[in-house]
């Protein structure tokens, strides 16, 4: 056989020795790339479901929060109806206890509650809303839980806990009744979060609530009712049995399930039995920090196994697909056919596309009309081309109503006309703050709403701008709760002027009895020197008893000056000035108190911008706490040293004793509310001290002098 007839032989082999290994190549690129598109389409899936989470748990964050705002100011404004206040000091009056229980029927039948009670100070109920039902609280006793504790301390109160009288569970808000700023009683409320637990139980996917502790107190499946997500420490165990937070329920089991790590989106997997069979979910969770609680919401992560074995199979798919294309560059009888598959495959996948686009769309819209802020797009003249159903609510028109619109808009109020064209024409020319601006509107019933309005460029899909879109928040009940906490500041200022004015009420009695005393004596010596005709000494007396009603007046007016309820305001004083009052003032206390007080004032300090009678205020609680700070000591030892001087930016006034100094384990609490060391002192003098002196962009400093004593030293900006 010659040469060329063996190459003939030879090439047929070499073909199948080729088209072997283009096959284990192109199954091996395949495989290769079929798990790779599998791991990408599962982690998209799972994407999808931690959004899908994310929203879940917002939802059910604004519904925890929306149920406490609706029922935590309840047992607050309860608490200040007087028949609260007069049942606690009156206990046995039988008319005050029947209409007290009616007021907290009506009340809670209003409002939706479980129950509404008042308790005395020794925990015992009262009068409840449920007087009239066999598990009446009335007659029983809860002082054992933290909300009752809370309250009587000053504070709001809350809890979820297990009913100790109906064993039925509740969140509970509470209020101390106060009168003259001392704590009677308590008025507590208990919701039931029933209908939310009812409505995840009706859920497919698992979701729960766990306290501080880690005890699952709410939730989708009740096998995990009171079990523990991780193990509690004996204090934590021993807190929830002092306290009976879950009735009956003792020992708390964990949870049978396995998690995993934690991955860089928040989520982690969970192995579990539900239903009686194993389930993989996925899972976060989010702390719900103003209760203390976690919120978990977990969904079945069967569809993103799915996810992953049809991408596999996808890409399986497009492998033969391709293979069958190769084929029909050699097949080309079959060109057409398969041409006409493609063409049919193409049409699905935009119809497929098309779907996806307008699922989008839905979810999008679905997601604005879900939102509690206000939305409103206009284009580039300020027409009004999309408003959300919260801005219609934030407004009171309708969407028909505003779209198409031009300014003005119907919702402008008309008392600042000229501020909302200037706030239009700042954000249509794209010049107004990242930081929104503030906008009162006219709701269309005519009540006025506060609003924070926020913008940003509307930019389309080719990259144009084509609008402006608004975030309109309505702030009003914001803006009411700072007038409220501007008022209560003024109400303490007035209490500190009391409480000062309270310590030095038997000192002032005695100082203005001298005068008082004397003009009686001038008055006999007078009538006694009219009988016998002597003009100069009845001119002397009558002289002297002036000099001393005036004294008496002094000191009247002094007082009444400093307790009054409105103050001057911001204006130049001089610190000298305020350092004489003030001893002026204390004369009497300084007297009783057999001290001495040592002043140094420096005459080059300027004056500084302040409220006059509030610096007093301050100066009057220093110099007085200095007073009582060395009550026992020796007459000699008792030195108050009172000084005014200035540093490169500031002036200064410093009151110093030489008592015994602040203790270490005391100074951390000294400016705390309500903390004192005097057996009869409220504890919120050097508090209002120090709140003022704040206001006045100062501040007030405490040191041990070295030599024994304490001194405060406030400061304030000379330029401020």
């Amino acid at each position: 056989m010659n040469r060329s007839a063996m190459e003939d032989l030879a090439k047929p082999r070499r073909r199948f020795k080729t088209g072997w290994a283009v096959a284990v190549v192109y199954v091996a690129l395949a495989m290769l790339c079929a798990w790779a598109a599998g791991e990408w389409m599962a982690q998209r899936e799972r994407r999808v479901q931690v959004d899908t989470i994310h929203r879940t748990l917002e939802v059910q964050v604004l519904a925890l929060r929306g149920t406490a705002d609706r029922y935590n100011q309840i047992p607050y404004v309860t608490a200040q109806h007087a028949d609260m206040a007069a049942l606690l000091q009156a206990p046995r009056n039988a008319a005050l206890l029947a209409r007290a229980n009616r007021y907290l029927q009506d009340t809670s039948q209003r409002l939706g509650s479980n129950a509404l009670y008042l308790m005395d100070a020794n925990g015992l109920t009262l009068a409840a809303s449920n007087w009239q039902e066999p598990d009446s609280f009335v007659g029983k006793s809860y002082v054992f839980r933290p909300y009752f504790k809370d309250a009587m301390e000053g504070r709001e109160g809350f809890f979820y806990g297990v009913g100790s009288n109906t064993r039925i569970p509740g969140l509970f808000f509470s209020s101390p009744v106060k009168v003259g700023g001392v704590a009677l009683g308590v008025v507590a409320i208990k919701v039931s979060l029933s209908d939310m637990e009812n409505a995840w139980r009706r859920a497919r996917d698992p979701v729960f609530l766990a306290d501080q502790h880690g005890i699952i107190f709410l939730g989708s499946v009740p096998d995990w009712q009171y079990r523990a997500t991780r193990p509690l420490a004996p204090d934590e165990l021993q807190w929830v049995r002092r306290h009976r937070q879950y009735g009956d329920q003792t020992d708390f089991e964990r949870v049978r399930w396995e998690q995993g790590g934690q991955a860089d989106d928040g989520s982690f997997e969970t192995l579990t039995a539900l239903d009686g069979r194993d389930q993989q979910l996925l899972s976060i969770s989010e702390r719900v920090p103003e209760f203390g609680w976690t919120l978990v919401v977990m969904k079945d992560l069967t569809p993103v196994r799915w996810a992953r074995w049809t991408g596999r199979a996808l890409v399986a798919l497009l492998a033969v697909v391709l293979l069958l294309a190769f084929k029909v560059a050699e097949q080309r009888e079959r060109r057409y056919r398969e041409m006409q598959r493609h063409r049919q495959e193409l049409e699905q996948r935009v119809q497929a596309r098309t779907a996806e686009l307008q699922d989008a769309y839905a979810f999008r819209k679905a997601m604005g009309d879900s939102l509690v802020v206000g939305f409103r797009a206009r284009d580039l003249k300020g027409r009004i081309i999309y408003v959300n159903p919260a801005l219609c609510e934030i407004t009171g028109y309708s969407a028909d109503q505003l779209m198409g619109q031009l300014p003005p808009y119907p919702y402008w109020h008309p008392e600042d006309m000229e501020r909302h064209w200037q706030d239009n024409d700042a954000v249509l020319s794209g010049s107004t703050s990242m930081n929104g601006f503030e906008s009162r509107i006219r709701h269309r019933d005519g009540h006025d709403v506060v609003t924070m309005v926020y913008s940003a460029p509307l930019i389309d899909s080719h990259g144009h701008h084509s609008g402006w879109m608004s975030s309109v928040v309505d702030i009003s009940e914001q803006k009411r709760a700072e007038e409220q906490q501007r008022e209560q500041a003024a109400k303490m200022q007035r209490t500190g002027r009391l409480a000062s004015m309270g310590e030095m009420a038997s000192t002032l009695a005695h100082e203005l009895s001298q005068p008082l005393m004397a003009l009686v004596t001038y008055a006999g010596a007078a009538r006694a020197l009219a009988e016998r005709g002597q003009q100069a000494a009845l001119l002397e007396t009558l002289t002297e008893s002036s000099a001393q009603a005036r004294r008496a007046a002094d000191i009247v007016n002094r007082i009444r000056g400093f307790v009054r309820q409105q103050t001057p305001g911001f204006q130049a004083v001089q610190l000298a000035d305020v350092v004489t009052n003030v001893l002026a003032l204390m004369r009497p206390e300084i007297r009783q108190q057999q001290a001495r007080v040592l002043t140094e004032t420096d005459p080059t300090v300027p004056a500084v911008q302040a409220d006059r009678l509030l610096l007093e205020q301050v100066v009057l609680n220093l110099v007085l706490n200095a007073l009582q700070a060395m009550q026992g000591m020796a007459p000699a030892d008792k030195v108050v040293e009172v000084r005014t001087g200035r540093d490169a930016s500031e002036a200064w006034v410093r009151v110093a004793d030489k008592g015994p100094g602040i203790a270490e384990q005391t100074a951390a609490q000294l400016f705390d509310p309500f903390f004192t060391t005097k057996p009869d002192g409220l504890g919120l003098g050097l508090k209002i001290c120090r709140t003022t002196v704040e206001a006045h962009r100062g501040r007030l400093v405490v040191e041990n002098r070295a030599d024994g004593g304490a001194q405060f030293t406030v400061y304030l900006p000379l330029n401020p």
